[in-house]
C-alpha cells in the first residue's frame, strides 16, 4: 500500500509539472479548474492503470500542441490571401533637363548657297592666257576676237546657246583645232607652236567624243595611261581608283561599245585625268551624266581643283556653274559678252537671269495657238 502511495505521488508530481509546462491548454481549460478547485475536497479514486494511461497519453497531446504552436507561428508570418496588397510606390526619380539644342539650320538647297574659297587671280598664277582667236567657217564667223585668263587653281565656265561658238573655242583651245588668229598659252607654252609639250599637261573631253570602243573600260584606260609614259603599275593603280570614284568597277571588264552615254562620258573623263594634267578641259562633262554620278564627278573635280589644278568647262546647266565656278565667260555667236566672277557676271540676281538678259531672244509662243486645236 505504501509503493502504490509513494507511485502515486511521484506521478502527481509528474503531472502537475506537465500541466505547468501546457500554458495553453491551462487558459483553455481555465472555468474546468476552477471547478476543480471547489471539489478539490472531494476524494479522488485513482488506480495505477488510470496513471498509467494518462502518461501514455501526455506525449502526444504534447506534440500535438508543439505542432499548433508552428502552425500558429506560420500563420502568423504569412500574410492573408484576400488582403489587398499595398502598392508598391516608387521614389519619384527627379527628370533630367538636357540643354535647349538650337535647331539646325536648313541645308542650302540652292546651288548659289554653296560657299567657295575665293582664289585671287594675279599674273603670277595664270596658267591659261586666250588672246585674240578666231575661226572662221567659209564666211560664217563661230569665234571672234576671244579673250580670258584662267589662274590656277579655278573654275571657268563657258556658257552660251547652241551654236555660240563654246566647243569651236575649246577645241582651239586643246589643239584640236587650228585657229585663223589668236595664241593659246597653257603655263607659257604655246599650243600651236609646241603641241606636243602642252598636250602633256592638258586633260581633255571632247564633244562627240570616239572612243576605241571595241576594247574594254580596263583596257581602254591602261592603253590612255602607257601612251601618256605612265608606269604600267601605276596605271593600273589609278585605274582601280578611278573606277572607285566614278563608280564604274562593274564596268570595266565590259566592251566600251555596250557602255552607256552616261558611262561613256564617265570613262572619258577618268581618261582625261589618268596621267593628272595640270589643265583639265571639258566640253559638256555633266551631259546624259545621272545625279548620283554628276555628283561624283563635281566632288573629283572639286578635290583637282583644291591641289592646285585648272578646269575650264562648258554646260548649259546655270545652276552647275554657279555652283563649281569662280569665273564664268557669255559666249553668244562667237564672242564673249561679259566676263569675270560668278558674282560680277550674275549681280543681285541669278546666273540664269543674267543669261536670259544678253541671250533672250522675243518670244514667239503666241503664234502656237494652233496647238490649241487638238487633232483628235
Amino acid at each position: 500500500m505504501q509503493n502504490a502511495e509513494s507511485i502515486l505521488a511521484k506521478f502527481d508530481e509528474l503531472i502537475a509539472k506537465l500541466e505547468a509546462e501546457s500554458a495553453v491548454d491551462e487558459a483553455a481549460q481555465a472555468p474546468e479548474l476552477e471547478a476543480s478547485e471547489t471539489a478539490a475536497e472531494e476524494p479522488v479514486d485513482v488506480s495505477v492503470e488510470d496513471v498509467v494511461d494518462e502518461l501514455a497519453k501526455k506525449p502526444a497531446a504534447k506534440a500535438a500542441e508543439k505542432r499548433t504552436e508552428n502552425l500558429a507561428e506560420k500563420r502568423a508570418k504569412t500574410p492573408v490571401s484576400n488582403t489587398v496588397a499595398k502598392p508598391v510606390v516608387k521614389p519619384a526619380v527627379k527628370p533630367t533637363v538636357k540643354p535647349a539644342v538650337k535647331p539646325a539650320a536648313k541645308r542650302a538647297t540652292s546651288s548659289t548657297a554653296k560657299s567657295k574659297k575665293v582664289r585671287k587671280k594675279t599674273s603670277d598664277n595664270i596658267v591659261l592666257r586666250v588672246e585674240g582667236l578666231e575661226k572662221h567657217f567659209g564666211s560664217t564667223i563661230a569665234v571672234e576676237d576671244v579673250n580670258f585668263e584662267v589662274a590656277s587653281g579655278t573654275v571657268l565656265g563657258i556658257v552660251g546657246p547652241n551654236g555660240a561658238g563654246k566647243t569651236t573655242t575649246l577645241s582651239m583651245i586643246t589643239g584640236l583645232l587650228r585657229p585663223d588668229a589668236g595664241t593659246v598659252l597653257i603655263s607659257d607654252l604655246d599650243v600651236w607652236a609646241d603641241p606636243a609639250a602642252a598636250k602633256r599637261i592638258i586633260g581633255v573631253l571632247p564633244d562627240r567624243l570616239r572612243l576605241f570602243d571595241r576594247l574594254t573600260g580596263s583596257q581602254l584606260l591602261y592603253y590612255c595611261g602607257i601612251l601618256r609614259e605612265l608606269p604600267a603599275d601605276t596605271v593600273k593603280e589609278r585605274i582601280g581608283q578611278l573606277a572607285r570614284a566614278f563608280n564604274f568597277e562593274d564596268a570595266l571588264p565590259r566592251l566600251v561599245a555596250d557602255y552607256s552615254a552616261g558611262m561613256t562620258k564617265k570613262i572619258a573623263l577618268a581618261a582625261a585625268l589618268i596621267h593628272s594634267p595640270r589643265v583639265l578641259v571639258l566640253d559638256e562633262p555633266f551631259e546624259s551624266v545621272d545625279p548620283v554620278s554628276a555628283n561624283a564627278i563635281i566632288e573629283v573635280l572639286e578635290n583637282y581643283v583644291e591641289a592646285g589644278g585648272t578646269v575650264v568647262l562648258s554646260s548649259h546647266s546655270m545652276g552647275l556653274i554657279e555652283r563649281m565656278c569662280d569665273s564664268v565667260a557669255v559666249i553668244v555667236e562667237g564672242k564673249v559678252l561679259v566676263s569675270g566672277t560668278v558674282d560680277e557676271v550674275r549681280g543681285a540676281g541669278s546666273l540664269e537671269d543674267k543669261f536670259l538678259e544678253l541671250v533672250g531672244t522675243k518670244s514667239a509662243v503666241e503664234e502656237l495657238e494652233w496647238l490649241h486645236d487638238f487633232s483628235n
